[in-house]
């Protein structure tokens, strides 16, 4: 055996860690710029990336950014259609960090509540929940009615987190983008997404 060779009995060399995966999805409800510097942010810290962009996702993310269906899926690793059903994220098999709707529509909410599954984004969803993995839920509608209220209530039931993005006003933010990006981190971080650093509330100060 020659000098530096290895044995029959060597250690495996080390192997990077997988990157973790985040699914994202983008419906139609106003708030499209959480759903991009999720992506935007998520990307960043090293995670995969798989966008679930909803016709009205898009809609709503020309009339607010000015981005159409190509630009937002750029922001991603993968990209689905809401109708491809055969997608890897529509089983459990295929291994996931964490979901996050961003931001998520009542019709969405509905979906998620009654186990409907029935189109990529919902069962992408049911998926996350049957895995007990995390689903968070940025919904964004107001004021409630009752149905809204009681499909969050079943949602939190089954484990997932709604998630409205209402801004940290004790932080003084200085502007719209201040107020998506540390809502955006405190989502990371209930993703368990390593590096994600929300800041933290330390006190009044005297």
């Amino acid at each position: 055996m020659t000098a530096g060779s290895a044995g029959p009995d060597a250690l495996p060399a080390p192997t990077s860690a997988p990157r973790p995966r985040l699914v994202v999805g983008i419906t139609g409800a106003t708030g499209a710029a959480y759903g991009l510097q999720l992506l935007r942010r998520a990307r960043a810290l090293g995670a995969e990336t798989h966008l679930i962009l909803s016709p009205a996702g898009v809609l709503n993310a020309h009339h607010e950014l000015g981005l159409n269906r190509d630009a937002l899926e750029r922001e991603a690793d993968r990209s689905y259609a809401p109708g491809d059903v055969g997608a890897c994220v529509a089983s459990g098999s295929f291994s996931t960090a964490a979901m996050v709707v961003a931001p998520c529509s009542m019709r969405t909410l509905a979906a998620v509540a009654h186990g409907l599954s029935d189109n990529l984004m919902t069962r992408a969803a049911d998926v996350t929940l049957k895995e007990r993995r995390r689903l968070i839920l940025m919904v964004r509608e107001t004021p409630f009615n009752l149905a809204h209220l009681r499909n969050m209530t079943a949602v939190t039931e089954m484990g997932g987190i709604i998630f409205p993005p209402l801004p940290a006003l004790y932080l003084k933010p200085a502007s719209i983008d201040e107020m998506v990006a540390e809502t955006v981190e405190r989502v990371l971080d209930l993703c368990q997404l390593p590096g994600a650093k929300p800041q933290a509330w330390l006190g009044l100060k005297a």
